[in-house]
């Protein structure tokens, strides 16, 4: 099978102009506040535009085909060329002038991992800082599921592009047609985004600070506009709350969003895999609290001002951290690493957690954690009852083998990808808990890490070669491990 090799880079065009288009976003932002970076950030714009149309007018008369090969190829090379074009307002307005560091931060805003090289956030003009964000944005549902949307305008259709951007267990539709699903979902995620702006700045933030985390927290991202992050608010509980709730919400299945909007609320409520979700959030939050209340080695009048009591203060900032780490958004509002060894541990722990699918964090997913652990159990009945047929049940219908086979490969090579991960990194220098904190945070795309990459810290301590492996861990996990990984086998290049 020869691949279409035209359609691909008119995708990359499309895909280019999308981010064109955000790009001159960020220079009217520019230009509002007037940070002195309008003309750089247009300009980076228009480079960005001028390629997109180059790819796409040199390749109008494509074949109008989208095959699985050529679908895996668009959405990893489409992350690629969006985050290499990514990096030009941040080259262009001098703010990150390194291309190796302006190429990690755009690779870390893109695949919402939140990790950053920065070391002073706040000096940064505006127009930056918003694309900082929008970077999240755009990856927080997808650059391939909002390409879908556009995609029947050029009569090409969608369904291979969304299976290889949505490659977990479940890929539920809200509708027959995958055009609509994605639009669907992005009106859930455009609502969601602006509920949170409106209630961040009735809570005091300002309008741009509120835009800011918006768009971090609906991509569970976590690139703040202050140094210290969401601990700037920590005199602000309502603040910190209300993220919070839309980092919960940006955690769980969309689609469940979707049904409890149109009134199927127990749809929702039954689901077994937000049943479960909230119930790690309520009980691995029960834990941390009653932890840092009793046992904390640092007080915790000493992290954070008590504004409504230690025990609140201990509540607050440990569901914070909890929820922040399950959904892989990556905000902070204290150093759990300082709060208890077992603590430390603890959180380590939970950065293999992930959201739910359907969502737009990272990690493993609890889906996946779910139904491996029904599988293991079964494994008990199947012993001792060799004949019987026992299949693995998931919201009372059967999950098909190849599902089940598919998660356990998944798991395997996702604690593979770790263990050489966090190898690589040992190699070039960093202590033991340092590589596998940061291994474990650019794969899980959570953000903040353990040792050297401590919530406190950043990744700029981290030599070059690092930063580029740490990236392809991001992106790798970002897509699922199966759609970068399998374009790197000699059987995927095979004539067929």
């Amino acid at each position: 099978m020869t691949l279409n090799y035209k359609i691909i880079v008119h995708i990359m065009g499309l895909l280019l102009l999308c981010n064109g288009g955000f790009m001159g976003l960020s220079a009217g932002i520019s230009a509002i506040y007037k940070d002195g970076a309008t003309l750089e950030i247009a300009m980076a714009a228009l480079v960005t535009l001028a390629a997109g149309a180059m790819a796409m007018l040199s390749t109008k008369g494509h074949k109008k085909e989208v095959k699985r090969k050529e679908g895996y190829l668009i959405v990893t090379f489409g992350w690629i060329v969006m985050s290499i074009s990514g990096v030009l307002p941040y080259l262009f307005t001098d703010s990150i002038p390194s291309f190796t560091n302006a190429f990690f931060e755009t690779v870390s805003g893109y695949t919402t991992t939140g990790a950053t090289i920065l070391n002073d956030i706040e000096i940064l003009p505006e127009g930056v800082l918003f694309w900082r964000s929008l970077t999240h944005w755009i990856g927080g549902m997808g650059i391939i599921v909002l390409a879908i949307a556009i995609l029947p305008i050029l009569g090409i259709g969608g369904m291979q592009l969304f299976s290889a951007e949505s490659p977990g267990p479940s890929a539920d539709k809200l509708h027959p047609r995958i055009t609509d699903t994605a639009k669907r979902l992005w009106y859930i995620y455009v609502g969601y985004t602006v509920a949170e702006t409106i209630l961040l700045q009735l809570a005091g933030m300002s309008f741009f600070d509120a835009i800011n985390h918006s768009l971090a927290t609906l991509s569970t991202g976590g690139f703040s506009t202050k140094n210290a992050s969401l601990a700037y608010w920590n005199n602000d509980p309502l603040i910190q709350y209300i993220v919070i709730l839309f980092m919960f919400l940006a955690g769980s299945n969309f689609v469940l969003s979707y049904f409890a909007f149109k009134g199927k609320i127990q749809k929702m409520l039954k689901d077994e895999e937000f049943k479960f979700y909230t119930g790690f959030v309520v009980f691995f939050t029960l834990i941390a609290a009653v932890t840092v209340y009793l046992k904390a080695e640092v007080p915790v009048s000493d992290y954070h001002p008590m504004v409504l009591g230690e025990a609140e203060s201990a509540f607050r900032h440990t569901l914070f951290q909890i929820i922040s780490v399950i959904t892989t958004t990556g905000f902070v509002t204290a150093d759990f690493t300082s709060w208890t060894p077992f603590l430390t541990v603890f959180f380590f722990g939970l950065m293999f957690l992930g959201g739910c699918a359907g969502s737009t964090a990272g990690g493993i997913k609890v889906m996946r954690h779910l139904l491996i652990i029904k599988n293991g159990l079964l494994e008990f009945k199947r012993t001792l009852h060799v004949n019987a047929i026992i299949p693995v049940r998931y919201n009372n219908k059967m999950v098909p083998e190849k599902i089940v086979y598919n998660i356990i490969a998944f798991l395997v090579l996702y604690m593979l990808l770790f263990i050489i991960g966090a190898l690589v990194l040992s190699f070039l220098g960093l202590d033991f808990i340092s590589a596998i904190g940061g291994a474990a945070t650019s794969l899980g795309n959570v953000g903040p890490g353990l040792g050297s990459l401590n919530p406190l810290a950043n990744f700029d301590s981290l030599p070059a070669l690092g930063k580029w492996w740490t990236a392809f861990l991001m992106l790798a996990g970002r897509l699922e491990l199966f759609t970068v990984l399998i374009i790197l086998t000699p059987y995927f290049w095979k004539r067929i």
